[in-house]
């Protein structure tokens, strides 16, 4: 169990939500600076924006997520970081398993949470996601207009292109596995698939550049590094950059220029379609840069300009 954390910004506890049957883990970050001004420019009183965080594909809180809600919380915003069902310290049965509709339901309960806090405004509620959850995002404020601000970091927008990243022969056999995964594993078990692989490897993200997903483990932690195989049977169909046109609320669009998983392109063309789209390309950032170093602090950097504008 991860331990309570503060500094003079913000004081972290650690909660868990119902979402359905089961129990999300979560980050609450309590800001210890004044609330951002409301839109009217007056100070709202005790009354503090929120932002909810999600991970990517596999992807727990502990992997990157912590520092990205301190920044927002340095701002005064309450932050509400969590494990989908299945995965990290959240419950579910059997583990490992990457179920988007599973995932969607947790956003939304993450939702329902969050608008339950003391001193949350209900009015101030916004989300962010990252790659795997950067399409998730925008699913969900395409839906709920709780949602009143998005951000979606280096976004899975498209199923099919990215399915066309890892290769002919390596797609194929995660389609096989798939299915014996699918047709064959109990209940409580999973046939396993890695997340990450080299080059021709069967793994869900098999780029050269891959490798720098180990960066976001932290050192001496026990992360598993795989998932249900039977995912591999849906993610070719999972488009939620097609719901860009439907998030009417400001949505900022952060894309990786090198992204070797979720491709640029489509992502641009899919943002130019939101009404109320920033887009910031990052010319030279790879999927994976954005979390670390010089690369995490110009993203978030545009992202609390963003936040101080719309939240």
């Amino acid at each position: 169990m991860t331990t309570e954390a503060s500094t003079s910004a913000f004081r972290r506890e650690n909660v868990k939500f119902a979402s359905q049957n089961d129990l999300c883990a979560a980050w609450v970050y309590r800001p210890t600076a004044s609330p951002l001004a409301s839109r009217s420019g007056t100070s709202a009183s005790k009354q503090y924006p929120a932002m909810i965080l999600g991970h990517g594909l596999g992807g727990i809180k502990e992997m990157g997520l912590d520092r990205f809600a301190s920044r927002f919380t340095e701002l005064g915003i309450v932050c509400v970081v969590f494990d989908y069902r299945h995965f990290g310290e959240s419950g579910g049965q059997p583990r490992q398993l990457l179920d988007i509709s599973l995932q969607l339901q947790d956003w939304e309960a993450a939702i329902d949470y969050t608008s339950s806090l003391e001193n949350v405004d209900k009015e101030r509620i916004g989300i962010f996601g990252s790659s795997f959850g950067g399409g998730h995002v925008i699913s969900v404020a395409a839906k709920d207009k709780r949602v009143k601000a998005v951000i979606s970091q280096c976004p899975f927008t498209s199923g099919f292109h990215s399915a066309q990243t890892v290769g002919l022969l390596p797609l194929l056999r995660l389609g096989v596995l798939g299915l014996r995964d699918m047709l064959f594993s109990s209940k409580d078990q999973i046939l396993p698939v890695p997340l990450a692989g080299n080059p021709g490897e069967t793994a869900l993200m098999n780029a050269p550049d891959v490798i720098k997903f180990r960066r976001l483990i932290p050192a001496n932690f026990d992360y598993a590094d795989y998932v249900a195989a039977r995912f591999a049977l849906h993610i070719g169909l999972y488009n939620p950059g097609w719901k860009s046109a439907s998030v009417h609320c400001p949505i900022l669009f952060a894309v990786c220029g090198k992204d070797s998983v979720a491709p640029p392109g489509p992502t641009l063309s899919y943002a130019k379609q939101a009404p109320k789209a920033t887009i910031k390309l990052y010319e030279q950032m790879g999927h994976f840069d954005i979390y670390v170093d010089e690369h995490f602090d110009i993203a978030t950097k545009d992202y609390n300009e963003f936040l101080r504008a719309n939240l």
